[in-house]
């Protein structure tokens, strides 16, 4: 089943989560903000997109810029960042078995589904 990592404040999410309804599938809403990931399942959507943790931050954040921008992080110490403030997750993420990617711009969902 699909799923998306949602944040209903943020409008590209809204508008990943339209296109997933105009689609007519089957999703799961995830609000990760409310039910934030596990290290593992955080761990698992990076390897799903291929990318570096760094690359899901959210670096304009007001908690990146404060407690991490210009500190040589680990993977890990990023992954850690954002269980800790899962707000740092770039959005919205969307699954589809095996393949996974970051709604920015909206269309890359298509790709997907």
């Amino acid at each position: 089943m699909i799923k998306i990592y949602h944040n209903n404040r943020c409008s590209k999410s809204r508008n990943g989560l339209k296109l997933l309804e105009e689609s007519g599938k089957d999703f799961e809403i995830i609000n990760y903000l409310e039910d934030s990931p596990s290290k593992e399942t955080l761990k698992e959507i990076i390897n799903l997109l291929d990318i570096k943790p760094i690359e899901l931050v959210r670096k304009n954040e007001a908690i990146w810029k404060e407690q991490y921008k210009g500190k040589d992080l680990t993977d890990d110490e990023v992954i850690n960042a954002m269980i800790e403030n899962p707000k740092l997750i770039e959005r919205p993420i969307v699954i589809n078995e095996n393949k996974a990617v970051i709604g920015r711009p909206t269309e890359t969902i298509l790709s997907i589904i």
